[in-house]
């Protein structure tokens, strides 16, 4: 796949399969080259991944459009597979903020994204639900202007801001359904009921699901069984590297030199990013 136009419509065929996307999330060049070299079909950019490793927190605010972006373009030229971009809430309160971070994405050779109904204000996390809905549908017109096919994910975050209200996070995901979103997503879901409450009511749409957290306890087959068509790990790939890194300073600090020996050779490494 060379072609922005043929990565969106690759991109759009994974999700209109039977089998299971699992949709990795790279926070750098290096780490999308691991990915794709293990035979995954896709990418996602990671907004905490990113945070992370430019020191910072996540969902507060402290990582702007354009750091983002760029980050996302690293990603999306270190391999030829079509790649997603977290867009957290579109950078803005605003639908039009939501309508220029889609155009904005799309110049940068992705071919999908998600918009969230998180305000990222610790005072009023989630956005009203009418708000929420007019932004995406700002979104899905900006997705449809484009000259390919962008896959536009709607998320409903209310279950990562402790709001367990699963009757509105069905609510909003059926609008989000209604106003065109391609893919509908709740984060933080961690029950069978839940999910197959959100597959159902969101049917014949693609659900997204939240993996890697020891809260969720179903297996990617039981998921898949239940309807999901795609899902994806956030920051936990990153949390691994970087709890692995964490282990081994930790450890060097306290004088001992094992865990600085466990890493993946040197000459493996290199091999993987040898173009």
């Amino acid at each position: 796949m060379t072609s922005q136009y043929e990565r969106g419509k690759a991109f759009q065929a994974l999700h209109q399969r039977e089998s299971l996307l699992v949709l990795p999330n790279p926070w750098d060049a290096g780490s999308a080259k691991m990915l794709a070299g293990l035979g995954f079909e896709a990418l996602a950019t990671t907004s905490a991944g990113l945070a992370f490793s430019l020191g910072r927190c996540d969902a507060e605010g402290e990582v702007s459009r354009a750091e983002a972006l760029a980050n996302a373009r690293d990603i999306v030229e270190a391999t030829p597979l079509p790649v997603a971009a977290d867009l957290e809430n579109g950078y803005g309160d605003d639908p039009q903020d939501c309508v220029e971070t889609i155009r904005l994405a799309a110049s940068i050779g992705l071919v999908g994204g998600s918009i969230e109904d998180a305000s990222g204000r610790p005072d009023e996390p989630i956005y009203p639900f009418e708000l929420a809905v007019e932004r995406v549908q700002a979104a899905v017109q900006a997705a449809r202007s484009l000259g390919f096919p962008f896959t536009l994910a709607a998320r409903a975050e209310n279950h990562l801001h402790g709001r367990n209200d699963l009757d509105d996070t069905l609510r909003r995901l059926v609008a989000f359904a209604e106003a065109g979103a391609d893919v509908l997503y709740a984060p933080g879901l961690t029950t069978r009921e839940q999910i197959a409450a959100v597959v159902s009511a969101v049917a014949p749409r693609p659900v997204n699901v939240l993996v890697g957290s020891p809260a969720l306890r179903l297996t990617l087959d039981e998921l898949a069984e239940l309807g999901v068509r795609r899902v994806s790990l956030g920051s936990g790939l990153a949390r691994v590297a970087f709890g692995a890194f964490f282990h081994a300073a930790r450890e060097l600090a306290a004088g001992r030199l094992q865990a600085t020996q466990e890493g993946m050779p040197f000459a493996q490494i290199n091999q993987l990013f040898r173009r």
